[in-house]
């Protein structure tokens, strides 16, 4: 099986490890407590509160596991040598489209895009699109909405 590289920004990466921290020292243990006293209730055939606990504990397990394979394979953005003249996962892009006011994006990965708040996904369509490219160049992109062409304006 191949394993995918998980791109995230230093701050990204910590977020992960806080979140990981959390759920295997604190949110483990209550939930080890609420199922002792589950336990304890007797019947666990028409226990509530034991299969709410039971089934917590399956999401739980699911996403530490998740975690620890997104950090087990993370390459961090902040870290990684980029050309400033072509774009890359970790730049700052700024395109055009017509007569558009410009609006700038971070390009990070799926783990951190947040379109709203101008982080978007190399995996994107607009990020797919932009990689490779440098300023100055008319990208075409794909979107739900139709094509669209984007001008590259800045690179950071």
């Amino acid at each position: 099986m191949m394993t995918l590289v998980n791109y995230l920004t230093a701050e990204g990466a910590a977020r992960l490890q806080e979140e990981l921290a959390e759920l295997k020292g604190p949110r483990r243990e209550d939930l080890a407590t609420r199922l002792r006293i589950a336990i304890e209730q007797g019947d666990l055939s028409e226990n509530a509160d034991y299969i709410a606990a039971k089934e917590e504990q399956g999401f739980l397990e699911g996403r530490i596991q998740e975690l620890e394979n997104i950090l087990a394979n993370t390459k961090i953005i902040d870290e990684m040598e980029q050309d400033k003249n072509i774009v890359g996962i970790g730049d700052h892009v700024t395109i055009q489209e017509d007569d558009y006011e410009p609006e700038t994006y971070y390009l990070v990965g799926p783990k951190e895009a947040d379109p709203r708040n101008g982080r978007i996904s190399h995996e994107s369509p607009i990020g797919r699109a932009l990689i490779g490219h440098r300023v100055g160049e008319a990208v075409e992109v794909d979107t739900p909405g139709g094509k669209v062409i984007f001008k590259i304006m800045e690179i950071n």
